[in-house]
């Protein structure tokens, strides 16, 4: 079912009308960084170049945000979610958090 949820960045979506808004829905998830890859990025701070482990980390993250979002949208009864917008940030310099969020609604199609 929520698989069916549409998410946009816009704040309207074209060719559909709102017929409810249910209200802000997030999805969130946080990560610990492997030791490993702390000792790799501070490598890279002096070399240069993308941090493969934190971009994959980063990554697989926000797809997780996002599914976190359509189900949440889901138990409200949604079936669409509006103005999606992530939120990054580090908690103690050891884990990642990345939220998903926007506004809940009831589309239907025109």
């Amino acid at each position: 079912m929520s698989d069916e949820i549409i998410i946009t960045t816009m704040n309207d979506l074209p060719g559909y009308a709102v017929e409810e808004v249910y209200g802000e829905v997030f999805g969130l998830i946080v990560r610990a960084r492997n030791a490993f890859s702390n000792i790799g990025a501070s490598f890279r701070t002096f070399a240069g170049g993308e941090v493969k482990g934190y971009t994959k980390l980063l990554a697989e993250s926000r797809n997780h945000a996002v599914d976190r979002l359509r189900e949440a949208a889901a138990e409200r009864g949604a079936n669409a979610v509006l103005a999606m917008r992530f939120d990054c940030n580090e908690i103690g310099d050891i884990m990642s958090e990345v939220a998903a969020y926007g506004t809940a609604v009831r589309v239907r199609r025109l």
